[in-house]
């Protein structure tokens, strides 16, 4: 079985992917090791078969702005080797990891020869711009609160099917929160205590639950409404 039939753009496709593998290169690597880095002229679209990693944009200011943490069966890297442009991003990994590096005119070829793999190619950077714009709303529209409230409900999955609460699994540290809705660490810190005086969430050992997520949801839609 082709190692990178797990990979979701090409998951339960049927597609040969031995001959596209064969023109790739694979790589380990280990915890805060760098991937991509910014204005890298590299343009490999990187496959992620084991591990994590995190995705981040600097400002000219030099402020980073943590955009998205992936994990196995994920890829980054398309925007380059569709249009050669040098990278925008840095990508460091958060875990021990493997990931295939495929160039730039294999990745194409296995795209324009397969309409469904392009299909989801095209589906995946929808999604990608779709939760950009959304977030580009957010910090233009929303002070720092709402745009907490929003990030939380973003990074949550629902805890069980009948509790109506929503868990983060491992609790997000409060500088990474920061980076991630543009504030300071310390901040975060203080929404998080009043958030925890009003009941809203509940921090445990390994997670973070949002005990009343609908209330946090309708906070954010009354601020998206009051700036309309």
């Amino acid at each position: 079985m082709a190692r990178l039939s797990g990979i979701l753009l090409f998951k339960d496709l049927g597609i040969d992917l031995a001959p596209f593998e064969a023109r790739a290169n694979w790589r380990r690597f280990g915890p805060e090791e760098t991937l991509v880095d910014f204005d890298d002229l590299s343009t490999d679209v990187y496959f992620l078969l084991a591990g994590e990693v995190r995705v981040l944009m600097r400002t000219a200011s030099g402020k980073e702005v943590i955009l998205d943490e992936m994990k196995s069966g994920e890829l980054f890297g398309e925007l380059a080797a569709l249009d050669g442009i040098k990278r925008s991003a840095n990508v460091t990994a958060l875990t021990r990891g493997e990931a295939c590096m495929m160039p730039a005119l294999v990745f194409r070829e296995l795209v324009y020869s397969h309409c469904k793999v392009a299909e989801r190619l095209f589906c995946l950077m929808s999604s990608r711009i779709r939760e950009l714009n959304a977030r580009f709303v957010e910090q233009t529209v929303l002070d720092l609160r709402h745009r907490l409230y929003s990030e939380l409900l973003r990074l949550s999955i629902p805890r069980g099917e009948k509790s109506g609460e929503r868990v983060i699994t491992p609790p997000p540290f409060h500088h990474i929160m920061a980076a991630r809705i543009g504030c300071r660490r310390e901040q975060v810190t203080r929404e998080f205590s009043m958030m925890s005086q009003e009941g809203l969430i509940e921090r445990t050992r390994g997670a973070l639950i949002l005990r009343h997520p609908d209330v946090l949801k309708a906070r954010v839609a009354d601020a998206m409404r009051e700036d309309a």
